[in-house]
């Protein structure tokens, strides 16, 4: 067998981005588990720039055709511009192999390199968050200014360009021109038979002058068929589209952080953390969800999105107070029957003794109801009085979750222990 390959084919710009896309769909789960390996690594704000993840060589090992023995082939591999077909190349001298990293032989392991892939921002955010979801999210009745789907609505005579449909186009071309010129085809067939029957019967003055006016008028009609247009505007047929109206998604957003002086810097900062990562993941994800943020010490405040990472205040704790503006919020702007609801809620929490109960009756019976979803996360590992009143109402709410958070370490896997979509594993 003789075999020779010579490809000098440049690769163009852009050429790998098919195969890039594959590259991250067939891969998923080891680029996944890298990126995973990557975020432990780094701050929350720094979350959104891409990364330069390793995956293990022996997780990319793919079915390859080989030739079989004997034979004979030159292979010059893509990307050669310096060698032809016939050229000897001389042996390498030398040289030290990187087998086990230590520079020396070795009878027993395997020598393994990685393969590094690097991920751009959007890539790598979009593998952070690709199995993560808003639990129970479903469409609502039409909002006031409802989304609006695209929808094929037939055909219509009107239209732009690129919606002609040049098959219908062209079969009412056709049935047009069988329709006009049908009566003048069989008068011409009616004609030419005429005229054949004539010269059969002789060659006199008067048949040739029938024949000759017989001519004439079949020529007129030939004529008139002749000038019957192929296409006319009125057999252009435009793929019609209309806009109806869907059931959107409407989803509302509440975080609630402690900011009492029992929250000291460090706890204040695993709160923030987390909601980072909360506005991170909602805002790439959802395009269509309200955020609302309240602030509170021993009163509640609704602020904005600056405000609540940045602001600094202290104060006394009733943690009753956020979760009675969160209730006069929905009321007065978010109806549930309308809306997605749905509660994080960040605090050491060490309240005043009193307040919990209420603020667990205040969940029970006002907000649970209305959520689709609720997440508290204490970041101290201490028992503290809202802990153990919330506690209870895990049991009772399958819609209410809480975790505990004590180190910037454990704020991702709690975060996605939280909002895991339901099926994927943990």
């Amino acid at each position: 067998m003789l075999q020779s390959i010579i490809d000098r084919r440049l690769a163009g710009k852009n050429k790998s981005i098919g195969n890039r896309e594959r590259f991250l769909r067939r891969y998923r789960e080891q680029i996944g588990e890298a990126v995973r390996r990557a975020i432990s690594g780094r701050g929350i704000r720094d979350v959104e720039r891409g990364e330069e993840v390793h995956i293990p060589q022996r997780d990319l090992s793919e079915p390859e055709f080989r030739h079989g023995p004997g034979g004979k082939r030159e292979v010059v591999h893509t990307g050669n511009r310096e060698y032809l077909a016939g050229d000897r190349i001389q042996r390498p001298q030398g040289g030290t192999g990187q087998g086990s990293g230590s520079g020396q032989a070795s009878d027993s392991g395997e020598g393994e390199d990685d393969f590094t892939f690097a991920l751009s921002r959007e890539e790598f955010m979009q593998v952070f968050f690709d199995d993560l979801a808003l639990p129970n999210l479903v469409r609502t009745q039409l909002a006031q200014v409802p989304e609006f789907k695209t929808r094929r609505a037939g055909f219509t005579s009107s239209g732009t360009p690129n919606n002609l449909h040049i098959v219908r186009s062209m079969r009412g071309a056709y049935g047009r021109r069988i329709a006009l010129g049908g009566a003048v085809r069989r008068e011409c067939a009616e004609l030419e038979e005429r005229i054949a029957e004539l010269r059969r019967h002789g060659d006199d003055p008067v048949t040739r002058s029938q024949v000759a006016e017989l001519e004439a008028r079949l020529r007129q009609l030939r004529w008139r068929i002749e000038r019957l247009p192929y296409i006319d505007p009125i057999d252009l047929k435009f793929r019609s589209h209309v806009r109806v109206p869907v059931p959107s998604a409407r989803a509302v957003m509440f975080c609630l952080m402690d900011v009492s002086g029992s929250m000291d810097e460090q706890r204040k900062d695993l709160a923030k953390r987390f909601f980072v990562l909360l506005y991170l993941f909602l805002t790439r994800h959802y395009d269509q969800i309200d955020l609302v943020f309240i602030r509170h010490h021993t009163q509640a405040q609704e602020v904005t999105e600056d405000e609540f990472f940045h602001a600094r205040e202290t104060g006394g704790t009733v943690v009753s107070s956020a979760l009675e503006l969160m209730n006069d919020i929905i009321k007065a702007r978010y109806n549930p029957s309308e809306w997605n609801i749905y509660g994080a809620q960040a605090s050491d929490g060490d309240n005043w003794m009193n307040d919990s109960p209420k603020c667990a009756e205040l969940l029970s019976t006002r907000l649970l109801p209305a959520c689709r979803y609720y997440a508290y996360i204490q970041v101290t590992e201490e028992e503290q009085n809202l802990w153990q009143a919330y506690e209870a109402l895990s049991q009772a709410h399958p819609n209410f979750a809480l975790r505990k958070v004590s180190t910037a370490a454990e704020i991702y896997p709690v975060f996605r222990d939280l909002f895991r979509k339901e099926g994927a594993p943990a």
